[in-house]
């Protein structure tokens, strides 16, 4: 029995160290690898949800930009609307006073139709000349809105995260 104790024996262990390197080749060759690219997949996977949510923080406030600039611009031009509307009421207020005046001339026996026009001119209804002090307090009241709405867009982009 002992004659054939070698050869088994030789056997044995070359049959061991092929199972050892199998294992380890599978190891270092199939389950290692796969790991890795298990742990890439993963690792990419996390990146681009990262950038996703990146890119959708900024579509967010890129929008939240858009609409406080458009907010600006509406109030911008509601002030805009605002200064032509009492420049016009005042326009038209000052030519109901011109008109009410020459009226008054022209109903005088005495008085002639030029001779009123010319005491009494009447200014257009409206894109009048207005006197400095009203002029004065529509821009500056304009001005004042539009320094408000500067402040509501500094205020909206400051929110932003």
């Amino acid at each position: 029995m002992l004659k054939h104790a070698d050869p088994i024996l030789k056997l044995c262990l070359a049959l061991g160290t092929l199972l050892a390197g199998a294992g380890v080749g599978y190891y270092f060759g199939i389950y290692l690898p796969a790991q890795d690219i298990r742990r890439q997949t993963l690792a990419m996977a996390e990146k681009q949800s990262r950038a996703a949510e990146q890119a959708k923080a900024l579509a967010i406030r890129a929008q939240r930009e858009r609409e406080a600039q458009a907010a600006y611009e509406q109030c911008v031009t509601s002030s805009e609307m605002a200064y032509r509307q009492r420049w016009n009421q005042a326009c038209e207020a000052m030519h109901d006073a011109d008109r009410a005046a020459f009226d008054d001339c022209a109903d005088d026996f005495f008085s002639t139709r030029g001779g009123c026009l010319a005491r009494h001119p009447i200014r257009p209804a409206q894109d009048c000349a207005l006197p400095s002090r009203t002029a004065q307090s529509l821009s500056d009241a304009r001005d004042q809105r539009k320094g408000q709405c500067a402040a509501q867009l500094q205020t909206a982009q400051r929110a932003q995260p």
